[in-house]
């Protein structure tokens, strides 16, 4: 594969497989099967997680660079061996209850290993990444496993974790592609941090290992039945591609006074009104709030349609019994919906006031029992183009928590992080933490070339923001 612009050509593909830890406290990889919880086989129809840093060359280049990449992925993925598996199907004729034909759906930690790949596009500069207004269309040869489903890799044995070295003319991006149906993005960036402290050791070295029983095992609500059937005769039955509108993306930056000062508006603006004040707006609700404003104005949308977001809720936490460093899908989703014009002429503290009531209102009753029921009549999320060509929909991914530029591999902070092109669709936004630290944000915007143009190009969204 080479691209005659960029220069961008695959040198190599190898599977590495996990290394067993030398430590005595850990145990031996042994075979293992693992269910999916309803966490996880909701994501059947999503795309991969794809994730990736910029990062500055040194003077280990090419092969040398792959294999010590290699050797220190095999260890990281030591930690997280399932992650090294494959899913297992098994077609039930008759069903549980002889209703009908049904499938399950297993992890096999059967240690076959990830893909790592190794790139090069000579003709590409860091600057070419972090300059332009829009993410080069380049940028997307540097993600392995692009345009897969999860639940390709149930249709036949295929890694469920890949990851990709592209080497520029100044610089080297490195990045992973983890299938959703097997974990989240704290699972995602917990390896990915593993595997660059493990790195930037000389020689790679093992990290002090503390969550180890906490990847051993997926988490089930007691009334939960822990094999679950899915009422369908194959994997391609529940599997829907969708073709998107094009759409563009664009990198913003929120330094820590301009996070700081939508923070403050937000709750001086809910000061005196009815709404109670014993649960603050936060930074983030401030941020998403702000730009949703931005969004609802670029797309031009009526006043009185229907706009809603849609917002992580971390249950690690939130949730009893579920591990801090559970390795696996644990998010509940977010729902906030109004109108338009509530959105756009109510200000920035009431938008913000209607996140912070979606995360509030979390319940752990409610999402036991609907984990527990799930398999009566299972929920797969199903990624939606909008039919009207009038999309309204805000779909916040990740979080400014997640430890992005801790990621150095021994080669400095990283420049940049960009994400790959799953699940990118007409109003997917992702939030990471900025790179000055401090309490500052990027925030990745997906939206249609003429909605993303007016956003730029609103004065009162880009007064907070910054693009350089």
């Amino acid at each position: 594969m080479e691209d005659s612009t960029s220069g961008f050509r695959i040198v190599s593909r190898r599977a590495v497989r996990p290394e067993p830890a030398s430590s005595p406290d850990v145990s031996p990889l042994e075979p293992q099967i693992m269910e999916l919880t309803p966490w996880d086989l909701q994501y059947i129809s999503i795309h991969y997680i794809q994730k990736g840093v910029l990062l500055h060359r040194t003077q280990t280049t090419g092969s040398a660079l792959a294999d010590d990449l290699a050797l220190s992925f095999a260890r990281a993925l030591g930690r997280f061996y399932p992650l090294a598996g494959r899913f297992v199907v098994t077609e039930i004729s008759g069903g549980a209850s002889g209703s009908g034909a049904c499938l399950t759906v297993s992890l096999s930690c059967s240690n076959d290993g990830a893909e790592l790949v190794h790139a090069v596009a000579p003709g590409v500069s860091m600057s070419d990444i972090i300059c332009p207004r829009y993410f080069p269309p380049v940028l997307r040869s540097f993600f392995p496993s692009n345009g897969m489903l999860c639940g390709d890799a149930m249709l036949e044995p295929r890694p469920l974790l890949g990851a990709q070295v592209t080497e520029l003319a100044d610089g080297v991006f490195v990045a992973l592609s983890l299938n959703h149906a097997v974990a989240d993005r704290t699972t995602f960036w917990h390896l990915f941090n593993t595997w660059s402290e493990i790195h930037r050791r000389d020689p790679p070295q093992w990290c002090p290992q503390d969550t180890w029983s906490e990847i051993r095992r997926r988490w089930f609500p007691d009334a939960c039945p822990v094999l679950v059937t899915l009422p369908f005769m194959k994997v391609e039955d529940i599997i829907q591609r969708v073709e998107f509108p094009p759409v563009r993306e664009c990198f913003f930056h929120l330094s820590t006074a301009s996070v700081r000062n939508l923070k403050a508006k937000a709750n001086a603006e809910m000061t005196g009104t009815a709404q109670p004040q014993a649960d603050p707006i936060s930074s983030l609700q401030a941020v998403l709030a702000h730009l949703w404003r931005g969004a609802c104005r670029a797309r031009r949308l009526p006043p009185d349609r229907e706009t809603i977001c849609l917002l992580p809720v971390g249950c690690r936490g939130r949730v009893q019994g579920v591990p801090q460093h559970y390795m696996g899908n644990a998010v509940a989703l977010g729902v906030a919906k109004c109108t338009v014009a509530h959105v756009v002429d109510k200000g920035l503290g009431c938008t913000a006031w209607l996140l912070n009531q979606a995360v509030a209102s979390f319940d752990e009753a409610k999402t036991r029992d609907a984990l527990a029921s799930w398999h009566q009549k299972p929920h797969i999320l199903y990624l939606e183009a909008s039919g009207d060509g009038d999309p309204a929909y805000i779909v916040v991914a990740a979080s400014p928590r997640f430890d992005v530029y801790g990621n150095d591999f021994g080669r400095g902070t990283p420049v940049a992080v960009r994400s790959g092109a799953g699940n990118k669709m007409d109003g997917v936004v992702t939030v990471y933490p900025g790179r000055d630290g401090g309490g500052s944000m990027g925030v990745e915007v997906c939206m249609s070339p003429e909605a993303l143009a007016r956003l730029t190009a609103d004065r009162e969204f880009m007064e907070a923001v910054d693009m350089a």
